[in-house]
């Protein structure tokens, strides 16, 4: 048997393999509401042997949000289309998850596709005024975002609370507390974002307190009985003054501790002018090192993995448990479908495709 394809446990939620659908923004949602588009895309992934989907990052509150666009969990009428979705993805045997986040000082942007070059989305067009750690611009077209206060942070903890409350209501089965790519949660983590002098900046403990309560919080919600999962920037890809690998593995055991059971390792973010070197696999040695710098907790790596000889060998090599896919499931619904054929792995396919299978 494959590696990829093997089927594990998390808190008695049953896995069927190792893949595991990315979150990546659809930009199509209403008032934070979900819609067809969003049975389609996440159901088709499904529908085409993904283990895991994992829904985009879903707004804990409304100023949460990247774009106006943005899915949200914030209001109770959600979980109703949410509810829909999550039942397709276990009626083809997947898990669905779900991706919490606050966009913080990233906030109320502008959807690539209707860049104008000014950022992000004003008042007067149903922005909002961005909030993060400190006040410090992502990009100069972007404003001063406010700096949240005591009683900012208390409701940001709260907010993942209630999200994760309406998150299991929906029927999600997985949780993801999104810490990455220069949002609300890695804005306090790294010193490039967060130049506060109370608890929540300058050591590292006070850098990842907000995180800590965040997960306590949600942690609260689940009583471990579902697999809690972060998601977390491993590298700001700045030599000097900035969160790194080494922080990283000890927030990772800090993490453990608390009882999350999957790290979903990415890199990057928070300041747009960092020099990353893409390429295949190119985030890989920080999940690597991760993995092997703390036992016990899983370990999920991702970025520009695109074959199923590739993911195959890495979790072979020992290099991470989960692989998650993005770009790659975008451009093909059924990826998973054809890595087995590829793996000489024979896996079940709907019922409704087993006439297009290739002997």
């Amino acid at each position: 048997m494959s590696k990829l394809f093997e089927s594990f446990q998390i808190k008695g939620i049953n896995f069927k393999n190792r893949i595991v659908m990315s979150p990546m923004c659809q930009y199509s949602a209403t008032d934070g509401f979900a819609s067809n588009w969003h049975l389609v895309h996440y159901g088709s992934r499904a529908v085409g042997g993904t283990g895991t989907i994992m829904v985009e990052s879903v707004g804990v509150s409304s100023e949460g949000r990247i774009s106006p666009n943005d899915l949200g969990i914030y209001n109770p009428e959600h979980v109703i289309k949410l509810k829909e979705i999550t039942d397709f993805i276990k009626e083809q045997g997947a898990v669905p998850a779900i991706q919490l986040g606050h966009a913080g000082r990233k906030a109320s942007a502008q959807i690539f596709q209707e860049w104008k070059g000014d950022g992000t989305v004003n008042e007067k067009n149903g922005g909002w005024q961005p909030v993060a750690p400190s006040p410090i611009k992502f990009i100069e077209e972007y404003p001063e975002p406010k700096e949240l206060d005591k009683e900012g942070i208390e409701k940001v903890v709260n907010d993942f609370k209630k999200a994760a409350e309406r998150a299991i209501e929906a029927g999600f089965q997985v949780i993801e507390i999104h810490s990455a790519h220069g949002y609300l949660l890695h804005e306090f983590l790294s010193p490039l974002a967060n130049k506060r002098t109370d608890e929540y900046g300058g050591s590292f403990e006070n850098r990842i307190r907000l995180l800590l309560e965040v997960v306590d919080a949600v942690n609260s919600i689940l009583e471990n009985k579902v697999p809690l999962f972060v998601r977390i920037s491993a590298t700001d890809w700045v030599k000097e003054g900035a969160w790194d690998l080494e922080q990283s593995i000890k927030l990772t055991k800090l993490l453990k501790e608390k009882g999350v059971d999957a790290m979903d390792v990415s890199t990057g973010a928070v300041i747009p002018d960092a020099i990353i070197p893409v390429g295949p696999g190119y985030q890989l040695p920080f999940a690597s090192r991760i993995k092997k710098e703390v036992d016990g907790i899983l370990v999920g790596t991702v970025g520009m993995i695109t074959n199923a000889v590739q993911a195959e060998t890495i979790l072979l090599n020992n290099e991470a448990d989960l692989i998650f896919l993005g770009r790659e499931l975008l451009r093909n619904p059924y990826f998973p479908l054809e890595a087995a054929k590829e793996l000489r792995e024979e896996i079940e396919w709907p019922l409704q495709y087993t006439r297009g299978k290739r002997k």
